[in-house]
């Protein structure tokens, strides 16, 4: 796996994309040799990568290569039958979904989980509500008006405050992904795993999505992990590409590195990155 510190960066520091100092004093996720298997056959095998802060990575791979496998180990859907996950240094490995939300991980998954009969305003409301604690929730609409702040500034940063009041289910594509993520920030999750933002989104609206998650990684200093298949979206967000093989971590290194990379490339001859 190839993975190389950028040229005349001071060991321990990190330098971002977009030019982000970060100390590297302890990474904010680390897995090391994951693996989850079904039935003894191994679909995700042997993973190990830091992931420091403010950093955005983006996974990429053929259907099957265990990408969203993976983010299922992360976020804890899937329980790692190998190896360890550790959060801020805290380990995870065997911790829930819940739980890991609670530390500040986030996620998206390909297909759409918006209740198509609530307003906009109602799915980041109840959100923010969730993310208040197990008591808030019992007094969903009696407290609902303190939390309109946040639903407020919320949609307006994810360009929906115009569509608060329409139902999810009346929303175009890249809309519903927009409220996907709204419905994570108003949480404030310190990391993000989005697995395939543009699967559905129309050409028109790929531009758009594309900059709304370039902000919250940027101006919102969000370290953000991300699968997708259109590779010049990538190329303009990522500070390194993580290449999936057959459930392995083939390479992990600069966009341009792996790219370059004679390994990857002979791994994908006809199956396309």
């Amino acid at each position: 796996m190839t993975e190389r510190a950028s040229s005349g960066t001071p060991a321990g520091v990190v330098t971002t994309a977009v030019g982000q100092v970060v100390a590297a004093a302890g990474p904010v996720l680390r897995l090391r040799g994951v693996g989850w298997s079904v039935r003894g056959v191994p679909i995700v095998e042997d993973v190990s990568f830091d992931v420091r802060e403010g950093e955005f990575i983006a996974f990429i791979g053929p259907n099957g290569a265990g990408k969203t496998s993976l983010f299922n180990l992360i976020s804890g859907i899937h329980p790692a039958t190998h190896g360890a996950i550790e959060l801020d240094g805290a380990d995870i490995t065997t911790e829930s979904v819940h739980g890991r939300a609670r530390r500040g991980l986030g996620r998206t998954f390909q297909t759409s989980s918006l209740w198509t009969g609530m307003t906009v305003s109602d799915h980041v409301r109840l959100a923010a509500q969730a993310a208040a604690g197990p008591g808030a929730s019992y007094r969903i609409w009696r407290r609902a008006g303190l939390y309109a702040p946040q639903v407020t500034e919320t949609l307006e940063r994810t360009e929906l405050a115009h569509r608060a009041d329409t139902l999810a289910g009346a929303l175009s594509h890249g809309e519903k992904r927009k409220l996907e993520l709204a419905v994570l920030l108003v949480s404030d999750p310190r990391l993000i795993l989005l697995d395939e933002p543009m699967a559905g989104v129309s050409a028109e609206e790929v531009p758009a999505l594309t900059a709304l998650i370039r902000s919250v990684h940027r101006d919102l200093g969000r370290t953000v992990l991300m699968v997708e298949h259109h590779m010049d979206v990538l190329l303009g967000l990522a500070d390194r590409l993580a290449v999936m093989h057959h459930g392995t971590l083939l390479a992990l290194d600069t966009p341009a590195a792996v790219m370059a990379d004679a390994t990857v490339q002979q791994a994908y001859l006809g199956e396309g990155l």
